[in-house]
């Protein structure tokens, strides 16, 4: 009976360990449910600035706001005047090109082509007031604009061609007494609407991310995680994380998907081993441009086209323009197929008075990276292809100049004249004009880091591993199984098949011979038949035969 109760508590104590081991697996969160817990809690405002006396004043201008901001936040003025943000430059390696200060005050691109004379327009978007010439002040901390990032209340906004400087319309003292953490739309303000308009440069920024589902952007989606933008783009001392590929050329400060992932977050190993040469973002981000379109293609030269001596613009189905007279006309896409690179976080940007080939497209920028390169992976990419205009005898890009703050200055949108627009903003720039000019064809590269898919919607696996028009079909350098063929590679592979098919049926014909010789060593084996039996041994089935007839005999 003792042995019987204590079998009863063994099996017992067993039980309630399996359970309790049950219980602690289906309650263990997981990397993913962590950071849902993580980001669910939303913090709010420290303080009730409402409250400030300062801030209850009659502001007449946006200066007096920044100086009672910085009369408690003393020395944060110093930290924005030291950022990107502020100075729209750093100090960079280029290869090729050595150290030098690159940003968006001396780059170009192939949308609005640059900064320099066109300060009015292009500077709504810088962090401060007034910067609407390069005489800009960067030395004054009252021409630091904390609303623009700060601002919690929605309605704060910069005036068209006001050069940073706020709407008139806007309610200095309400808007400073509803501050806080920057949110979505402090930061889409600009980079949802950059190049002119939502979603034209980037593809996967847009207005969209303002509210929208996961299946739009598992981060930001409302309906998920609905992240802000600095949940990823931290920031120490003002210096945000991240930089824009378009205008930094270093692998240094980015925001990775490893710091929250990890470097293997997938549970199968396979796809873990992909993780080694494939960023996350090629098979997490599908296509881009899923709500609104993006631009894909901007010709300049078509430019100038007036009817009755006046501007017009023609529209595509969504609403984009396909056509401005003031800058040419332009093709547009919706969930889009990113293009493939390899990409290993460097970059060169063509500098402004860098000779070029007029017979090839100029790349505005070049990502670095190839399979043999131990940090390149394959990235997904927008490449921006535009037609704009050289200087056909110094052979290098002109900025021309497009706003016009006085009649007869030369810009470009107000007086249709190429020639004046040349010469008066390569003046600017301080580069001669020749007098001619031309068009050439140009790219630029934007690499796709958000409008991350759900986990059902990735790319599958045959979208690569595929002999014809796969996604990888223009990234190369490396074989890839169901793409490429190699004849020793394959011939290889067929003949370890042959050989593994010939094993096996080696294999199965041996033990087939091998359990006949069994059988017939135990027939062998048996003892010899008892005085009275047959004579001679019999086969199995004759001797089974005769004892069946001998005992029927019997009975």
């Amino acid at each position: 009976m003792r042995k019987i109760l204590f079998g009863l508590l063994v099996l017992g104590v067993a039980a309630a360990l399996i359970v309790g081991e049950l219980h602690t697996k289906s309650t263990e969160q997981t990397p993913l449910e962590k950071l849902s817990r993580q980001y669910a809690r939303r913090a709010g405002p420290s303080v009730d600035h409402t409250k400030f006396a300062q801030l209850q004043a009659r502001f007449k201008k946006p200066q007096e706001v920044t100086s009672a901001c910085i009369a408690c936040h003393n020395g944060r003025d110093e930290e924005v005047m030291r950022s990107s943000h502020w100075n729209w430059e750093r100090t960079e390696y280029i290869p090729g090109q050595g150290i030098r200060s690159v940003g968006k005050k001396n780059l170009v691109n192939n949308f609005c082509i640059g900064v320099t004379g066109n300060e009015p327009s292009c500077n709504r978007c810088h962090a401060g007031y007034g910067y609407a010439e390069a005489s800009f002040d960067f030395t004054n901390p009252l021409n630091v604009d904390c609303l623009s990032c700060h601002d919690n209340s929605g309605e704060y906004t910069k005036a068209a061609g006001g050069a940073g400087m706020p709407d008139p319309s806007v309610d200095l003292a309400r808007v400073a007494q509803r501050v806080g953490k920057p949110q979505r739309l402090n930061c889409g303000t600009c980079h949802f609407l950059g190049g002119g308009g939502n979603n034209v440069k980037h593809g996967d920024l847009e207005t969209a991310l303002l509210d929208s589902p996961k299946t739009v952007d598992v981060h930001m989606g409302t309906d998920g995680l609905d992240m802000e933008c600095v949940d990823c783009h931290t920031a120490s001392k003002h210096q945000m994380l991240g930089k824009m590929y378009s205008v930094s050329s270093m692998n240094r400060n980015r925001v990775e998907c490893e710091t929250c992932h990890s470097t293997l977050p997938h549970a199968d190993g396979v796809l873990n081993s992909h993780t080694l040469k494939v960023a996350c973002q090629t098979c997490h981000i599908p296509v881009y441009a899923k709500v609104n379109p993006t631009k894909l293609t901007w010709d300049w030269s078509t430019a100038g086209r007036l009817q009755d001596g006046k501007p017009i613009e023609e529209k595509g189905p969504h609403g984009e323009d396909t056509y401005l007279s003031i800058k040419g006309s332009f093709t547009w896409g919706t969930n889009v197929k990113p293009e493939y690179i390899w990409f290993n976080g460097t970059a060169s940007h063509y500098l402004i008075g860098d000779r070029i080939d007029p017979s090839r497209p100029v790349k505005i920028n070049t990502l670095h990276g190839s399979y043999d390169d131990p940090d390149a992976k394959i990235y997904p990419v927008k490449i921006h292809r535009g037609k704009q205009i050289y200087d056909a005898e110094y052979r290098y890009l002109i900025q021309p100049k497009l706003v016009s703050t006085v009649p007869g200055d030369g810009g470009y949108w107000t007086e249709f004249d190429w020639p004046k627009a040349n010469e008066e903003g390569m003046r600017l720039v301080g580069l001669p004009y020749s007098g001619k000019y031309g068009f050439v064809e140009t790219e630029m590269t934007w690499p796709v880091n958000h409008m991350v898919s759900p986990t059902s919607q990735t790319v599958g696996c045959n979208e690569c591993h595929t002999r014809k028009n796969g996604r990888l079909a223009a990234v190369g350098g490396f074989y890839l199984p169901g793409r490429d063929r190699n004849g020793p590679v394959d011939a290889a592979g067929v003949g370890l098949l042959a050989a593994t098919l010939a094993g096996v049926c080696l294999h199965g014909a041996g033990r087939a011979v091998a359990a006949r010789r069994k059988r017939r060593a135990m027939l062998d084996a048996r003892p010899e038949p008892a005085p009275g039996a047959a004579l001679d041994a019999q086969p199995e089935a004759a001797a089974d035969a005769a004892s069946e007839t001998e005992g029927t005999e019997r009975s």
